[in-house]
């Protein structure tokens, strides 16, 4: 007979919730026969098995009375054993509650997590002692907290960094490297706020565990896209309590005038194939948590597994987990990771999915940034420009046409022209700002700048995977020696591309997107791949940048002038309808005599030039942008104005070091980029 008093308790909320008298706790499982509650001691050793007692529209609930905020405990499912119709209930598995908000410990893979054999037959071996116990707490926002950054649309900008690789090399205390304390130290905020950017966003922060195959290398999951549960942050992030240096990370930003989003992995989950870990969801409901068709695993994400975004249960899960990063972790948006699976009803795509629209009718959380990475691996999995418009999509078209230019490669002009624009062959006129495309050159998974002018081909080896993991084509070139190099000449090449790789960046109409390091010349030794290099492959070396300064005031200078002259981020044009109420400004395309250009122009394969003038619609600002990769010099006349009697008279708001302004002329010799005031 059980030692706890308990009663029926409530359906709501979800999760552990804590009461004057005792504890409720409230789980989902449809299909289970029955539920126990698995206490356990602070040594972790399972006092108590409580069945639970009431069952309502697939919600297990009851109150214990007598038990304290802090206790430790899980959950074992019993229901039918039938793996052709995807139930696997196995009662020798201890499982994390889907609502927990702190663990013990970190989960390690072990064979002992399955649930079935290889051979499709029922594993029988206890595994509480090697799954992290849940802890009943219910974490309130703190009262004093700082108030939430507001970032105008026009002037966002990301900046993409790791909890542990931003901090980890850092010149800080010891106790904070690599930890969410450290992301807020003196250090740490002084270089964020060098660089003029509004946003950090946080590589994942939900507790993760590493895969089994990379647990057999002796490599770790050091990027955290593979997570096993949605509410409980990182505990190897923290010194001594997870949730609360989250909350005081997040805090320590807001109060240096920063907005934060936290990348996202809704789409998968870390128990990855079904002979794999058998952890939280897939003893709780297998059937309904993951996507499978004909008795069969679906793997859009490439995982092992794919969560069921169309399942209704799940969708109260995620839209629960985001308003509590929201209202008790105090984030201000999220970045999706495969975003696609997100939008996927029974099995493709619709901009209409129930998640989707979920979250943007939600008074919170429509009201918070919105980044999608608008693709995974399943059918129809690229749906770049076709999510709804409250969400900011990542745009590997800019990415790939602006390497592309800055290789040199020949037809490019009218597809730059586009990227730099706003891309609007995806986020179309009328229906969608510019605004919406997040445009970057460099993101976690691939070259980092550094990188991407250093080295012509991926170096994955320290991966284990004989060099066959990472992106193939890299659109990448060395300038003559593959990798490091003391050359002058060649890092003086080198040092150019990267400032015209961020100008091109920084003066594109939409959000900008920058990889943390990339402003420190970070290497991570042409690994293109490095999600599992948890080492000074990854880890941010603060004291090898010498052209670290030069970079962070490109980037501080460039943010600055997004800011004062918000065209260069949003133009208002007279055939776009989203601003059929504004003035309209103006956009002129220029040819390297300064004339319009003509359909000849537009092309002429191997044209490596291409100008526009951005005039604003009361012609308080005229800015001349010029793009231009060739090696021999040009000079290029200033444009004319034909509202002007008055000689044209020219300011360089902006120059990479091939440009030169005279009395008439801006000379640019080898790639240049340049922003002018006329």
């Amino acid at each position: 007979m059980s030692a706890y008093q308990v009663t029926q308790g409530q359906t709501f909320p979800l999760g552990p919730s804590i009461h004057p008298d005792g504890i409720n706790f409230a789980v989902v499982s449809e299909d289970a026969s029955q539920l126990y509650l698995c206490l356990f001691d602070e040594h972790n050793q399972e006092l108590e098995s409580i069945p639970f007692i009431a069952k309502h529209r697939g919600i297990w609930h009851m109150l214990v009375l007598g038990l304290k905020a802090g206790q430790r405990y899980g959950i074992r499912a019993e229901g039918p054993f039938e793996p052709e119709k995807q139930l696997v209930f196995n009662p020798a598995k201890l499982l994390i509650d889907p609502y927990a908000k702190a663990l013990t410990d970190k989960l390690v893979w072990h064979p002992d997590q399955a649930a079935i054999t290889e051979q499709g037959v029922i594993q029988a071996q206890d595994s509480a002692h090697c799954v992290p116990k849940c802890l009943a707490i219910e974490p309130k926002a703190q009262a004093t907290r700082p108030a939430r950054v507001n970032v105008a649309s026009h002037e966002r900008s990301l900046y993409e960094l790791h909890v542990k690789g931003f901090t980890q090399q850092l010149d800080i205390d010891e106790q904070h490297k690599g930890k969410y304390l450290g992301v807020i130290s003196r250090p740490a905020i002084a270089h964020l706020q060098s660089l003029n950017i509004t946003t950090i966003q946080l590589m994942p922060c939900f507790t993760f565990m590493t895969e089994r195959h990379l647990h057999q290398l002796d490599l770790n999951n050091y990027w955290g896209y593979n997570p096993i549960n949605f509410f409980t942050p990182e505990p190897s992030y923290a010194e001594n309590d997870a949730v609360v240096e989250f909350q005081a990370m997040i805090d320590g930003l807001r109060e240096a005038g920063f907005e934060v989003i936290l990348d996202v992995v809704y789409n998968h989950t870390a128990e990855s194939e079904l002979d794999q870990s058998c952890v939280s969801f897939r003893g709780l409901d297998n059937g309904r948590y993951y996507r499978h068709q004909a008795g069969q695993y679906l793997n859009y994400t490439g995982c092992g597994n794919c969560f069921d975004t169309f399942n209704p249960a799940s969708i109260r899960l995620i839209c629960d987990s985001m308003r509590y990063w929201v209202d008790v972790m105090g984030v201000d948006g999220f970045r999706f990771d495969l975003g696609v699976d997100l939008g996927r009803t029974d099995h493709d795509f619709s901009a209409n999915a129930p998640l989707l629209q979920a979250i943007l009718q939600d008074p919170i959380l429509s009201q918070t940034c919105l980044v999608m990475e608008p693709w995974d691996i399943g059918p129809n999995g690229y749906q770049v420009g076709q999510f709804p418009k409250g969400f900011l999509e990542c745009n590997d078209k800019y990415r790939d046409s602006v390497k592309r230019f800055w290789h040199g490669d020949s037809g490019m002009i009218a597809e730059f022209a586009t990227r730099l624009l706003g891309s609007r062959d995806c986020f179309h006129k009328g229906h969608k700002s510019a605004l919406n495309s997040v445009n970057y050159i460099t993101y976690h998974d691939g070259f980092t700048l550094e990188d991407l002018v250093s080295y012509e081909a991926r170096h994955n080896l320290a991966n284990m995977e004989d060099n066959r993991d990472g992106h193939g084509d890299n659109i990448s070139q060395n300038f003559g020696v593959e990798g490091e190099t003391q050359d002058p000449e060649i890092l003086a090449l080198r040092l150019n591309q990267k400032i015209c790789f961020l100008a091109t960046l920084l003066l594109s109409q939409g959000t900008p997107h920058l990889l943390g390091g990339d402003e420190l010349s970070h290497s991570q030794q042409g690994n293109n791949n490095a999600y599992c290099q948890d080492n000074d492959i990854t880890w941010l070396n603060w004291s090898k940048a010498s052209q670290s300064q030069i970079l962070k005031d490109t980037i501080s200078q460039l943010m600055a002038l997004r800011k004062a002259y918000p065209i260069l981020a949003e133009v208002h044009l007279e055939d776009d309808a989203l601003f059929q109420h504004l003035p309209a400004d103006q956009v002129t395309w220029l040819n390297e005599n300064s004339d319009t250009m003509s359909h000849g122009d537009w092309h002429t394969p191997d044209r490596h030039f291409i100008a526009l003038l951005l005039t604003t619609a009361n012609l308080s600002s005229r800015l001349w942008l010029i793009f231009y990769n060739q090696a021999a010099p040009i000079n290029l006349p200033f444009p004319s104005l034909s509202d002007q009697d008055q000689e044209v008279k020219a300011e360089v708001l902006f120059q990479s070091p091939n440009v030169q302004l005279t009395e008439k002329h801006v000379t640019c010799s080898g790639a240049s980029v340049a922003l002018v005031r006329l």
